[in-house]
């Protein structure tokens, strides 16, 4: 057994990254300020003793004797983190500075969740770890970005001049139960409006493309590079290296849930990339093969499922 915190862990990814330590028999501590959170996303761990948790913002520091710790709180879909951009630069960078903190002073193993977003409106196509980005610095979505990009770069001269034991995964778009129905995201805007048969909305010409993973295979991830060997710390792109057009996209939500919706189509927003797709072949090489398992249609299954329940109770 492991004592392991997990920061954000009401949210989307962070609530299944708790089921799964629970499962494992990890005594985890969940954080959580619920900004883009909810107890309801964790509320069947509450009566499970292995599980505690803590109402806590990580911008004010926080001791515990833990053995590990996932770095997830911060705001990760634009409708949140530009409400209010410099709480999202501050929970990314003093949020990443309190828990190194924690971790220096108690030897823990730490992992980041960074993002797909620190490469930007890529010219390199698809994006390997090397890949430096294309970013906007001053742009409405740099607080995220950059908050990102400046947190990475924390974790590694925490790494290098306090001999911190630290992991970086960026993630790329993922979808799955529990993601929050207003926050913008694709996946979950598409499911919600076809579901309510109103019109199905596309920024741009619907060609630009994503790379869909389903929540299980990025949490498989996730545990996979918190257990890897501690010379390799990343950062290490963890997504589905297959891509799929927003009208693609768009059609198959109407097909699964028999929707009447039509698409139409709005202005694209500001610096919003063309194309994002991982190159995961450091992720295969190093995390015991790991890649995408679950289909794009199995999983948008799941999360129908989820939303048509959640939207007729």
């Amino acid at each position: 057994m492991k004592r392991i915190l997990v920061t954000g862990g009401a949210g989307f990814i962070g609530s299944h990254l708790c089921d799964k330590l629970v499962s494992q028999g990890h005594d985890v501590i969940c954080l959580d300020n619920y900004f883009t959170g909810s107890k309801l996303n964790i509320s069947h761990l509450m009566d499970n003793h292995y599980f505690e948790l803590v109402r806590h913002d990580v911008t004010h520091p926080y001791f515990a004797e833990v053995d590990e710790i996932y770095n997830l709180a911060c705001p990760a879909s634009p409708i949140h983190y530009q409400y209010n951009p410099i709480k999202t630069i501050k929970t990314s960078v003093m949020g990443a500075i309190n828990m190194l903190g924690l971790a220096k002073r108690i030897k823990a193993k730490i992992l980041q969740a960074s993002t797909s977003e620190v490469y930007g409106d890529p010219l390199e196509h698809p994006q390997t770890e090397s890949y430096w980005g294309n970013v906007n610095p001053i742009g409405i979505r740099s607080c995220y970005d950059e908050g990102k990009r400046c947190a990475e770069s924390l974790f590694m001269n925490y790494y290098r001049q306090n001999d911190v034991r630290i992991k970086i995964v960026r993630i790329f778009n993922t979808y799955g139960p529990r993601m929050n129905q207003d926050d913008g995201r694709v996946v979950s805007n598409f499911i919600v409006q076809a579901l309510k048969n109103e019109p199905i909305t596309i920024f741009g010409d619907g060609n630009q493309t994503r790379s869909f993973q389903y929540i299980d295979d990025l949490i498989e991830g996730m545990l996979r590079m918190m257990d890897s060997r501690d010379d390799f710390y990343g950062p290490v792109n963890i997504g589905n290296p297959h891509e799929f057009s927003m009208l693609y996209l768009a059609n198959e939500i109407i097909d699964l849930t028999g929707s009447r919706s039509k698409i139409i189509y709005k202005p694209l927003p500001e610096d919003d990339p063309t194309q994002r797709q991982p190159d995961i072949t450091l992720a295969k090489r190093e995390l015991n093969n790991w890649e995408p398992k679950i289909e794009l249609r199995e999983g948008l299954k799941k999360t129908i499922e989820y939303f048509d329940n959640l939207l007729t109770t």
